[in-house]
Parts: C-alpha cells; structure tokens; sequence
C-alpha cells in the first residue's frame, strides 16, 4: 500500500497486492474445503451409528416384552411405541430393522455397527 503524504496522490493498494491476498485466501480454502466434507461425513457416520444402536436397544426391548426368540423379526410398526420418532440416517440412507439375532443395518458404505 502506498502512503502519501501528498493530497493529490490516491492511497490504495497495489494489483500485485491484491492478486497475494486472493492468493493466499484461494490457498486456505483450497486446504479448508476437503476437511470440511470430511468432517460432515465423520459426523453423519457417528450420528447414524447412535441411530442404529437406539433401533437395536428398542428392538431388544421389544423382544424382551413380548418374549420373542432370535429368529422373530420387529417391524418399524413394532418399535414406534418404544420411540417418539423412527430415527432416520443423515446421510439419506434407509434402515433395515433384521431379525431379533441380528444387528439392524443402513444402506450406506461404512454405517455399520
């Protein structure tokens, strides 16, 4: 930036100045973008694997109740009583309930239990 103490020169900045600031801001977001996506699919796995073991506590819960064996499979009807909202994935994904011996699962790549 150039200071003048002279009235009849403008003060301002300079283009290469300009250019190295919008340079170093493209840099930073270049760095900053891809750990943010990261970060929203780290949290949406987390949030979906405590949706998944909510299902599997009410589902267990239901077993229990109405003494149900391994092989009996709960549908989504079955375990609303036990819920005051069907948990649904963050990521778009759909849950599949299973049977009673087996962990309930989503559609999406690494939203496992």
């Amino acid at each position: 930036m150039r200071l003048s103490t002279d009235p009849r020169l403008p003060g301002g900045f300079t283009l290469i100045e300009i250019l190295v600031v919008l340079a170093i801001i493209g840099l930073i977001g270049a760095l900053a973008i891809p750990n943010l996506f990261k970060s929203r699919d780290t949290a949406q796995q987390r949030a979906c694997l405590e949706n998944l073991n909510r299902i599997e506590g009410v589902k267990q819960q239901w077993g229990a109740e109405k003494k149900k064996d391994d092989s009996d499979q709960p549908d989504q009807s079955d375990l609303e009583p036990y819920l005051k909202k069907f948990p649904t994935c963050p990521a778009g994904g759909s849950y599949t309930i299973n049977q009673l011996g087996s962990k309930a699962t989503c559609n999406i790549a690494g939203h496992t239990l």
